[in-house]
């Protein structure tokens, strides 16, 4: 080996680990981390400054303000981005192309066709939320809303009803699963901040959202009593929409050619395979002792990241081969997919950033000792700190990384137990998702694509965040109880 690259290692593993040149008080730390929250809620909001580059920027700056050496401040920023990147990145990226092969083959289409024909026209608002829970599982938030369009346009012309009479409680069950379940970005990279098994987070947070997605439907079509006035471009496009549009021709890309959607039962596999792949897995790893031989086939047959490279090749074979797509049509579409999810794997490594600042320099401890002082328990404050950073800053995916980096102190040093981590994770994820109104892209893309004034929007989108956040949070806390975490 070279010496020189020999003589670096041997240097980097004998290391003192970095800590501050000088111990600041409780209240002075603190103090410097309310700071830092503010600055960055100022960047993104008044100055609409990216937040990946906004958190980046104020992790440096509460790190030198928390006497962290200058010639440390960006080793511990690239420790920051590597603990988090190396848990997260795989999975939304390959999250991403699962969706985006199922959304353009045509599957979700399929999906709403079938459950519209086995529960009747008369219940389409049913049927959209059962197809708005199994889109959302897979495809993200905004994409689901986007993809789904032309299948609620159509509808709302052969009901003559406007579209949010049943766009609205599918979005609304499709974010809950989008701040809850994994592969979705803000919660795997919440679960990879406290070390929580994705395995146990995916079970718990689909069981709460079953119920979350009848309170849905119920809250919704309460609101819907009401008659919204509907935007005139909106109007417009709605009038454009036939019965037809429910078919959807396949890619419209290279050597594209008419084929008739997948059918329901297969993406309907293809959604639950990686869930059921993760949660055997999981079973097993919980089951077995880990000296067994079969402990290791479990965790690793389990391993979220495996699981979905298996969905992701299935999805290739299963839609792209049987659907005659060539190899270079396969691959944009593969390509395609992660453009999107540039930004929000950069804003998930600056929220690792913040978080491993915040535990070099002493605040996540100090924050840790304030909040055992409060008795309020962890879950508690997990879910109103991530609410209050959603409301205030919009992306849920930036709250829910906020609010880990913040209490991981407290959840590291707390001594519980797997299950009871993976609810707080669950927990700050439901926060993330009350209260989305004007700073939140996802307020805009739900108000634009269906039509509503911003007044309405806040009386029905805003409200049944806000209703479901709270719900799930209610659900969580009693999963919390069943799992002991009462005895902390």
């Amino acid at each position: 080996m070279n010496p020189l690259i020999n003589s670096l290692m041997v240097r980097a593993a004998d290391a003192p680990p970095i800590k501050p040149a000088v111990e600041l008080g409780t209240p002075l730390l603190l103090t410097i981390a309310a700071a830092g929250i503010a600055l960055l809620l100022v960047l993104i909001i008044r100055f609409k400054i990216q937040a990946f580059v906004a958190l980046l920027a104020v992790s440096i700056l509460v790190g030198i303000a928390a006497q962290i050496p200058l010639k440390d401040i960006f080793t511990v920023v690239t420790t920051g981005v590597g603990s988090t990147m190396g848990k997260v990145a795989l999975l939304i990226a390959l999250g991403a192309i699962l969706g985006r092969m199922i959304e353009v083959s045509g599957g979700v289409q399929s999906l709403a066709t079938h459950f519209t024909e086995k529960l009747g026209a008369k219940r389409v608002a049913v049927a959209l939320t059962a197809v708005g829970f199994l889109v959302a599982i897979p495809v993200f938030f905004e994409v689901g809303v986007i993809v789904l369009v032309p299948i609620v346009y159509a509808f709302a012309k052969i009901a003559k009803v406007h579209p949010i009479k049943f766009g609205l409680p599918m979005a609304g069950i499709m974010l809950s699963i989008h701040v809850a379940v994994p592969p979705h970005p803000g919660i795997v990279a919440g679960a990879g901040v406290f070390g929580a098994d994705i395995g146990l987070i995916t079970l718990i947070s689909l069981i709460i959202c079953v119920p979350l997605g009848f309170l849905s439907y119920w809250v919704a079509s309460i609101m819907n009593r009401k008659d919204y006035e509907l935007l005139p471009g909106v109007k417009q496009q709605v009038d454009e929409f036939g019965s037809d549009s429910l078919v959807h021709a396949g890619h419209d890309g290279p050597g594209a050619r008419a084929i008739a959607p997948p059918r329901p039962g297969l993406i309907m596999f293809l959604i639950a395979a990686p869930i059921v792949q993760i949660l055997l897995g999981t079973v097993g790893t919980l089951t077995l002792p880990k000296d067994n031989y079969w402990y290791g086939v479990a965790a690793f047959i389990g391993n979220p990241f495996f699981a979905l490279l298996v969905a992701v090749a299935l999805s290739f074979f299963l839609l792209a081969v049987r659907r005659h797509w060539s190899l270079k049509e396969t691959g944009e579409i593969f390509e395609g997919a992660l453009p999107p999810i540039a930004s929000i794997l950069m804003v998930v490594a600056a929220g690792g950033v913040f978080g491993e600042v915040l535990r070099t320099s002493g605040i996540g401890a100090a924050l840790s000792h304030t909040l055992d002082s409060l008795g309020l328990p962890v879950i508690v404050l997990g879910f109103i700190i991530s609410l209050a950073l959603r409301a205030a800053q919009g992306s849920a995916t930036v709250a829910i990384v906020t609010t880990t980096g913040l209490l991981t102190s407290a959840v590291m040093e707390g001594g519980y137990s797997p299950a009871q981590i993976a609810v707080i994770v669950i927990a700050i994820g439901f926060g993330s998702l009350g209260l989305s109104h004007v700073t939140d892209a996802g307020f805009w893309t739900v108000i634009r694509y269906y039509g509503l004034t911003v007044s309405d929007g806040l009386k029905t989108w805003t409200v049944l965040t806000t209703i479901l956040g709270l719900a799930g949070f209610v659900l969580t806390y009693v999963a919390w109880i069943l799992v002991g975490g009462l005895a902390h």
